[in-house]
């Protein structure tokens, strides 16, 4: 904790990677706690805290960073020319978004969204890239954590061209609810409506609010007043199913 702090208070870049590229190195096998190691930058990086429904960046706006959430959850949403707007994306703590400027994108795709309050760090392309370059092991891990996301990407893809919509919209729900394999309950990301849903499944509103009835009735999922739309375990049925 005092290394951290030391380079936080002005240590240089060059510094900050010679005290992590062993710890790096020697923990390979073990997850990156990179909360801690973006603390360690001294210059090109802000904290940012968010309330509910803020926009963190806008689609079209310069790609000039890459966010951590730290806390809290972000909606990632696509406006298309016509004016409709998708979500394609719900994040939670310890993921990055607006990566793509490290590969030459010019400009946002997407617009992000604070899902009630967020704690992000903003990090200046120019530095991330350099951190990247610099510091032995990171990149391997970053690259990691790119390809995992990929990875459901093609999923997302394999969903929408073979599956069903209630296996797609059970898939989803338990997407936007972070289910994890030792989850029994867990709460969907606040703000999005059958309206949303209908649009990432690539269905109908009202076949989505016919599901969303069945589930329910099924014990599938629950709505709470004050937490939201509540997914349980038992929903993964929907999707083993054949």
């Amino acid at each position: 904790m005092g290394n951290n702090a030391s380079i936080a208070r002005g240590g240089s870049l060059s510094a900050y990677k010679q005290k992590t590229a062993v710890v790096v190195t020697i923990k390979k096998d073990m997850p990156v706690d990179w909360g801690t190691l973006l603390t360690g930058i001294s210059k090109g990086k802000t904290v940012l805290e968010y309330g509910a429904d803020d926009t963190i960046f806008t689609q079209g706006t310069p790609a000039d960073s890459v966010l951590f959430l730290l806390q809290g959850r972000v909606k990632l949403a696509v406006t298309s020319y016509e004016g409709k707007e998708a979500i394609v994306g719900s994040l939670g703590p310890g993921e990055f978004f607006g990566e793509g400027c490290l590969a030459g994108q010019p400009l946002r795709i997407a617009t992000a969204i604070s899902a009630g309050d967020c704690t992000l760090i903003r990090v200046e392309k120019q530095i991330m890239a350099r951190m990247l370059h610099e510091v032995q092991g990171l990149a391997e891990t970053f690259v990691t954590h790119l390809l995992s996301r990929n990875v459901r990407y093609e999923a997302d893809l394999i969903d929408q061209l073979f599956n069903s919509s209630e296996k797609r919209l059970a898939r989803i729900l338990l997407l936007l609810s972070h289910f994890g394999k030792e989850s029994t309950i867990e709460t969907v990301v606040p703000g999005i409506n059958q309206e949303h849903l209908a649009q990432m499944v690539g269905t109908t509103r009202s076949r989505i609010n016919y599901f969303m009835n069945k589930f329910r009735k099924l014990g599938f999922i629950d709505y709470k007043s004050k937490t939201g739309l509540i997914v349980h375990s038992s929903l993964r049925s929907v999707i083993l199913h054949d």
